[in-house]
């Protein structure tokens, strides 16, 4: 069942964590112009020139892309820090970024200096790297079988939180203004204060006390905390039995996660979801909201308004896969998901073209925003962090978290970079190279990855061995492959779609 305590856990550490990456995603869009006001102002009093446009718009793209890079340094530091600090520890530490970047960022104006602005991003975009991580694993470790899809959703609930506040706040009515912006930028670090002040009265993950560190005693204490009974055996068992089968393989590092052949498939899925999740367009769609609203006819002064609207759609269909998760699986979400995005790109593509011929074609291009939206919300946003934590034991979970991450963060860079230039190049039809992304991403889901709902981690990891071609002794798990060179299983060989 739900504990209270689990509640509060997952609420503390997505609000602390998960909240602020949401939040910094999109609280440079409303205070954009007044930024580069400020940018142009600080510039011509030091020099007493203007900035010229070309310039003016390199700073800002790196102000907006130093987000995403940092979230790449964030994501390459999962390994180390959650091996040696612990999940609650590592996420302890991290608050420590956000909070120097906030009160950076909050006095940047005072200080008249953009740079600090640029360098804040980076550290801002670390601390979201990691968060985005270390958050899901967390979660993941500490939640019961049948609520860890639910309880892994709350993260990305807390992001889609995050980017609508953030949206609320840069209102021109509230500090989306000339004087709010430095306000704005730097209430990211209350969150951080919060969760420095709470986090420490809560137990740390029980898997990783018992599993890395070897403390049987602090894990049953954890365990009873978190589940409010005190009879843990069997989840105790369990954890001993996939700390047996941890000692045969040892402690994965991220190359030898990428050249083991017991873990090939679920490297190839993770990396896949990863890949889908950012490429299929998500941050074009959203780029590209205000100006679909503006051409269906929606007044420029309330297209603001518009936007905090699909922020607030995001929020609901978030939360709506919170509570749909466990009982539909997590395949089904997946496919719905991205084969909502898949069609509505589809729809958007021929909307945005003949919205200058046919007069309701540009509500429908409405429609197709909102049910991309949608789609990602249920499926593609939440769910590939989940599969992570499912698909991965305690040895190889970090690595993969990080290989994930990294994946996560270099798309969502390359997405940003390059979306301008396709919109210039291709105008409306660059939205059917993310359709054929989501397309491929369904085919490769439905023929290889797994349900995991209600599996235990060790039950995941023998469907896995099977697809994987290795041996698994009844029940001591996976045997290291490469360490019987040459040596092949006895059984029946599983093709890739055979489960």
């Amino acid at each position: 069942k739900m504990t209270l305590l689990l509640v509060l856990v997952a609420l503390v550490s997505a609000f602390g964590s998960s909240f602020q990456y949401g939040y910094n995603v999109s609280v440079i869009n409303s205070p954009a112009p007044y930024m580069q006001d400020f940018y142009n102002q600080t510039y011509f009093n030091r020099t007493g020139v203007s900035m010229d446009g070309g310039f003016q718009t390199l700073l800002w793209s790196l102000t907006v892309s130093m987000f995403p890079l940092g979230g790449l340094f964030g994501s390459l530091m999962v390994w180390p820090m959650v091996n040696n600090c612990g999940r609650k520890g590592t996420l302890l530490i991290n608050n420590l970024f956000s909070i120097t970047a906030a009160i950076l960022m909050g006095t940047s104006e005072l200080a008249k200096t953009f740079e600090v602005i640029i360098l804040s991003r980076v550290i801002m975009g670390m601390y979201a790297g990691l968060a985005s991580n270390v958050v899901p694993m967390f979660l993941g470790e500490i939640s019961p079988k049948n609520l860890r899809g639910a309880v892994g959703v709350v993260p990305q609930l807390f992001i889609t939180i995050g980017i609508l506040v953030a949206q609320i706040f840069g209102l021109d009515s509230i500090l989306g203004t000339a004087e709010g912006w430095p306000i704005l930028l730097g209430l990211t670090g209350i969150p951080s204060l919060i969760q420095l002040l709470t986090l420490p009265f809560f137990p740390e993950s029980p898997r990783y006390l018992l599993i890395q560190k070897g403390n049987e005693e602090q894990a049953r204490e954890a365990l009873q905390k978190l589940r409010g009974w005190d009879d843990v055996d069997d989840e105790i068992e369990e954890m001993r039995q996939e700390d047996r089968s941890e000692k045969e393989e040892g402690q994965f590092s991220v190359l030898s996660l990428c050249t083991f052949r017991g873990l090939r498939w679920q490297l190839i899925s993770i990396i896949v979801m990863m890949m889908g999740q950012q490429l299929s367009g998500v941050n074009a769609v959203f780029y590209y909201a205000d100006r679909i609203f503006q051409s269906a006819g929606v007044d420029k002064n309330n297209v603001q308004y518009v936007t905090v609207s699909i922020g607030a759609i995001n929020v609901v269909m978030t939360l709506l896969a919170v509570f749909i998760v466990e009982s539909l699986g997590r395949r089904i979400l997946l496919l719905a998901g991205f084969g909502l995005c898949c069609v509505s790109c589809a729809v958007l593509t021929l909307a945005l073209n003949l919205q200058t011929t046919v007069s309701w074609m540009s509500y429908l291009s409405i429609v197709s925003v909102i049910v991309y939206i949608i789609g990602h919300a249920i499926g593609a946003s939440p769910i590939p962090f989940v599969m992570i934590t499912e698909m991965f034991l305690q040895s190889s979970r970090p690595a993969a978290f990080m290989v994930g991450g990294s994946v996560h963060w270099i798309c969502n860079f390359t997405v940003g970079l390059v979306f301008l230039y396709m919109e210039a190049g291709l105008g409306p039809y660059c939205f059917l190279i993310f359709c054929a992304i989501c397309l491929a991403t369904i085919v490769y889901i439905f023929f290889i990855v797994p349900e995991t709902k209600n599996k235990t981690f060790m039950e995941i990891n023998r469907i896995m061995a099977k697809r994987n071609k290795v041996e698994i002794q009844d029940d001591k798990e996976l045997k290291e492959f490469h360490t019987v060179p040459g040596r092949q299983t006895g059984k029946k060989e599983f093709s890739s779609v055979d489960l």
